[in-house]
């Protein structure tokens, strides 16, 4: 039998060498100096070596351990080499069928569909917060205590509303591989209510009259770039989403027909937003700067990229307005109550100006020309409504 000393101190020669150990056990030592130790056996009648790994990575030791594994299994008549090929051949299919393998797969085929940016923060909640514990899990054994304590770490940091996001897209995956013959159910079924709900933060605006004036006087004294400066100026009348806003591409606005058509990355429906002349104004000015790229409001640096999602609000903190008193989404509120209670609007017009889901009497949804005589007259009188708010003029209250 050998011992430590002999497997330490054995030397190359010019030929393979073969030191036995003991029950089929032998260390095969190469003209090179490796060193591996192999396992001759006889199974069905059939002579038959096992490789049992190298040496020194695998000790005396632990290669005699491996040898007695392998005769059980021949004990048991199973042949030690295929049952090898069988577990390598078990955990690559578990290795393709992991959470991870499997939640890129249902990106990579449904991410095509989505906004870069939605696209963006699924797959970053997804790396941040759920492969790390769950990513090399074959997605049949996760079951919903093993989820459910993936999402309390989300929850314990206080992001409440991320462990929500990241549950509802976990569900998504699971459903695809359900879809797929890959797992048999969606464990987040199990839950509903296991996550505290999230508190609703609305996006800070100012709806008095007053406060508009100034603020509008503000925004046209900003002396930043002209593409903030713009988009700045923009944004309280057309109020759209942040997003929408830093997104337009010149493609999509037509000056001659006062119109910007595009594609609502919420709801993903068609919508027309109706320019005013003021809007017009504003968007002439820009073409010269920016008509011969992509998109409206570029990115100062990065060719192709549209600005930063941090210009407004940047811009309005530059004018002393901070997080807790105005951000660029809380145009749209401004513009749903005064159109509202001021300019006497019917609530179903503005809400279909917000790109909000409308619907008529009947369920169905307002496809994107619904009332638009109405809601281009809406946005003029919007316009022409901030334009006698900034010069001063005196506000009457006409509705709440």
């Amino acid at each position: 039998m050998l011992t430590d000393i002999k497997v330490r101190q054995a030397k190359p020669s010019l030929k393979t060498q073969k030191l036995s150990d003991s029950q089929g056990l032998f260390l095969q030592i190469s003209p090179s100096g490796g060193k591996w130790w192999r396992l001759a056996y006889r199974y069905l009648g059939k002579q038959k070596l096992l490789s049992l790994g190298t040496y020194p990575a695998i000790s005396l030791a632990e290669a005699r351990q491996r040898r007695d594994e392998a005769k059980k299994l021949l004990a048991n008549g199973v042949d030690p080499a295929e049952n090898r090929k069988a577990t390598k051949q078990s955990h690559l299919e578990r290795a393709a069928n992991s959470f991870e393998a499997i939640a890129r797969e249902w990106f990579a085929k449904f991410s095509a569909t989505w906004s870069t940016s939605h696209g963006d923060r699924i797959i970053r909640r997804l790396e941040n917060d759920i492969f790390p514990w769950l990513g090399d899990k074959p997605i049949a054994d996760i079951t919903p205590p093993t989820l459910l304590a993936a999402l309390r770490r989300i929850e314990e940091r206080g992001a409440v509303e991320t462990a929500h996001r990241a549950m509802q897209n976990c569900g998504q995956i699971f459903r695809y591989a359900v879809a797929t013959g890959r797992t048999e159910r969606d464990p987040s079924q199990d839950l509903k209510g296991a996550l505290p709900p999230v508190t609703k933060n609305h996006f800070k605006s100012i709806t008095d009259p007053q406060q508009i004036s100034s603020l509008l006087r503000n925004i046209d004294g900003y002396n930043g770039g002209l593409v903030a400066r713009c988009a700045l100026r923009l944004a309280p009348l057309i109020f759209v989403r942040p997003g929408e806003l830093r997104h337009a591409e010149w493609a999509h606005i037509d000056l001659d027909a006062a119109e910007w058509r595009y594609t609502v990355s919420k709801t993903n429906t068609e919508h027309i937003v109706p320019l005013s002349q003021q809007a017009v104004d504003i968007l002439q000015e820009l073409q010269p700067l920016t008509g011969h790229k992509r998109y409206v409001f570029p990115a100062n640096r990065g060719e192709g990229r549209p600005m930063s999602e941090n210009t407004v609000n940047a811009a309005l903190r530059s004018l002393g307005y901070d997080k807790e008193t105005l951000t660029g989404h809380g145009f749209r509120a401004m513009a749903r109550t005064l159109l509202d209670e001021v300019l006497g609007f019917r609530p179903d017009i503005i809400e279909h100006q917000l790109a909000h889901a409308v619907r008529d009497p009947l369920g169905r949804a307002y496809n994107r020309t619904t009332h638009l005589p109405e809601r281009r007259k809406m946005m003029q009188d919007w316009a022409d409504y901030l334009d006698k708010l900034k010069a001063g003029a005196e506000v009457i209250r006409l509705h709440g």
